[in-house]
């Protein structure tokens, strides 16, 4: 009995010629000179500013049809889809990096004017014009922050672990679809509701900082409830068999077992549930208003948060303009930092908490 091999063909797609390794580059590079080109001739024949944005445009979806294309002709029909598929991934991750960028710089080189101690150390007490910083608006934003985390994260935890260890039946359905119901609430409506509810027993024009924290919770439990719940339905049931089968209770393997294994999850859910609310300005301009004074108290007088103070360093602005200005963009910049540490502090405690997977 003879063997014979036969080659594949260069249009099955599976085997056969390839283009250069650089190709892409190249075509990618051609399209953008011809793009550029084209657009430096169009704005030299009508006077017009040379359109950075269109030609960019331009030359990309020029390179997409010219690669394809040759990809079809040379590889075949199969690796031109995927060189297609891959552009467009491409593309897309780009295009949305585009504002994420574009915000970060603008934010860093208008907030750098203000990055100074006296920013860092003093309130806006008795400041007109120049000068004065935002300690108070950071010193509120976190002790709002704070006392609306210990709010939802009991709350949200505890619920998640009722759906997914306990809840069977109508209640479990309910709450998840008051939940979802919650998830989408707007901000606004959080606020509203805070105010209305300590306004019943302190009576109308309350604003303090307990009160912007409890709208906050608002916001936080639901995003709370739902990471958990999905972090807790991941923990695979083998462990709490083998945990049930040594005789363990149902509350201590959760405590043990369940949570221990999902709390890198769970870290994660709070830390997104945090960045969801610490920019929130309508429900802390409602419950918490504003302030020029620093306030240690969340159950005493108005706060002060930095988002709050944001919106009114651009909103109110005096003279001279410019501070205002620089107040608001450094203030904008230091929410971002914190966000960023918050999420820093969630990649170290997913790091050194999560189980060993190793010997």
């Amino acid at each position: 009995m003879t063997l014979t091999i036969r080659p594949v063909s260069a249009g099955s797609g599976l085997a056969g010629n390839r283009l250069p390794r650089g190709s892409a580059w190249l075509s990618l590079g051609a399209s953008l000179a011809l793009s550029f080109a084209l657009f430096g001739l169009l704005a030299a024949a009508d006077g017009s500013p040379f359109n950075l944005t269109g030609a960019i445009l331009i030359g990309a979806i020029l390179h997409l049809v010219v690669s394809t294309g040759i990809s079809a002709a040379v590889e075949g029909h199969r690796q031109a889809i995927d060189r297609l598929v891959t552009g467009l991934v491409t593309g897309a991750f780009l295009l949305a990096m585009v504002p994420l960028v574009s915000v970060s710089i603008t934010v860093v080189a208008n907030g750098l004017a203000r990055f100074d101690a006296e920013f860092f150390n003093s309130s806006m007490r008795n400041v007109t014009g120049e000068g004065g910083g935002a300690l108070h608006a950071m010193v509120g934003t976190l002790l709002i922050t704070l006392a609306a985390t210990i709010i939802s994260v009991p709350l949200g935890l505890l619920t998640s672990i009722y759906l997914v260890e306990y809840g069977r039946g109508r209640i479990a359905k309910i709450i998840t679809f008051l939940v979802d119901v919650m998830t989408g609430i707007p901000s606004i409506v959080a606020g509203l509701f805070a105010y209305a509810v300590f306004a019943l027993f302190l009576g109308p024009g309350v604003r303090m900082g307990i009160v912007g924290a409890v709208s906050l919770s608002v916001l936080m439990i639901p995003v709370v409830v739902r990471s958990s719940e999905e972090m807790l339905r991941l923990v695979p049931n083998e462990l709490r068999e083998a945990s049930y089968a040594l005789g363990v209770p149902k509350w201590l393997t959760i405590v043990k077992v369940v949570l221990p294994t999902s709390i890198a999850g769970i870290t994660t859910g709070v830390v997104l549930a945090i960045a969801r609310v610490i920019g929130e300005t309508a429900p802390l301009l409602i419950t918490a208003g504003f302030t020029a004074s620093m306030n240690y108290n969340l159950f005493h007088d108005r706060m002060q948060s930095l988002p709050v103070f944001v919106y009114t360093q651009f909103a109110n602005q005096g003279n001279p303009a410019f501070a205002f200005l620089e107040r608001a963009w450094a203030a904008a910049l230091v929410l971002i930092l914190i966000v960023m540490a918050l999420n820093l502090i969630a990649r170290m405690v997913a790091r050194y908490f999560s189980p060993k997977t190793g010997r």
